[in-house]
């Protein structure tokens, strides 16, 4: 970790910033104003934008000289940075479906450090900081011990470059509908993720997600006990691919299986 960095005061800083997008979030639910589709599937309102600006005013004003990158304005990068997801399940937003989460995460040098994952339309946050546990509304958290054949495991289908992607995840859908109990599709990451660490799900997998998508909810698997790759095994290549794994250790392992022949 970067010398000179604390990680409690810039948590805290965080949670501020996506409470503050959260209020965007809710005060606009149900007239989301202008949309328009970014690419088939992936959508972008008047709210992302707005929230997204108001999670960022707050990052500017309570960590001053770290820069943010937002998933709609982009912004700066650098060795230590944040990354920010204002309203993660657009579609369900527009659709008054209310999984959508404001994702903030500060990533130092390739590793997420501080994550918050707010869902602002159910009431529950979760927190978490490299080293400390994950939380959610304050309250430890931690991920699933449910057998296999048990598990629900949360899944993500391809939006971006759809044509590219399905070979390679519809074996792996069929595999895991095979040994899992069941699956879900909510359409947000970041609360996919989320309750992944919170043991209301017992995994989670997708492609092709941004960085402001995992790495906030990422870090809360990870402090809750359970491990994140990209569909290889690498435990880093995630945070840029967008190809993750995340779930407690003998579901990871098992869907690792299934994963890894997809990108040989």
């Amino acid at each position: 970790m970067t010398p000179g960095i604390d990680l409690d005061d810039l948590l805290h800083s965080a949670d501020t910033a996506a409470r503050a997008g959260g209020a965007v979030v809710v005060e606009h639910f149900g007239s989301a104003g202008t949309a328009r589709e970014k690419a088939p599937g992936d959508w972008v309102s008047d709210v992302d934008t707005s929230s997204e600006a108001a999670v960022r005013e707050s990052l500017e004003l309570d960590a001053p000289g770290l820069p943010v990158f937002g998933e709609e304005g982009g912004g700066g990068r650098g060795d230590v940075g944040w990354f920010v997801d204002p309203l993660d399940g657009t579609a369900n937003f527009l659709h008054g479906f209310p999984a959508v989460g404001v994702s903030v995460a500060l990533v130092d040098r390739g590793e997420p450090v501080v994550g918050v994952v707010h869902a602002p339309l159910l009431g529950v946050t979760y927190t978490a900081r490299q080293g400390s546990g994950a939380f959610c509304n304050g309250t430890p958290i931690g991920v699933s011990e449910r057998d296999a054949a048990h598990a629900i495991c949360a899944t993500g289908f391809p939006f971006r470059a759809k044509a590219d992607r399905l070979d390679a995840y519809l074996p792996v859908f069929e595999a895991a509908l095979r040994r899992f109990e069941d699956l879900r599709r909510a359409g947000a990451a970041s609360l996919d993720l989320a309750w992944t660490a919170a043991g209301v799900f017992d995994g989670y997998f997708e492609q092709a997600l941004g960085t402001w998508d995992v790495a906030a909810g990422a870090l809360l698997v990870r402090e809750a006990g359970g491990v994140v790759t990209d569909w290889s095994g690498d435990d880093r290549a995630w945070l840029t691919s967008g190809d993750i794994v995340a779930a407690p250790p003998g579901v990871h392992a098992e869907l690792l299986e299934h994963t890894r022949t997809a990108t040989c």
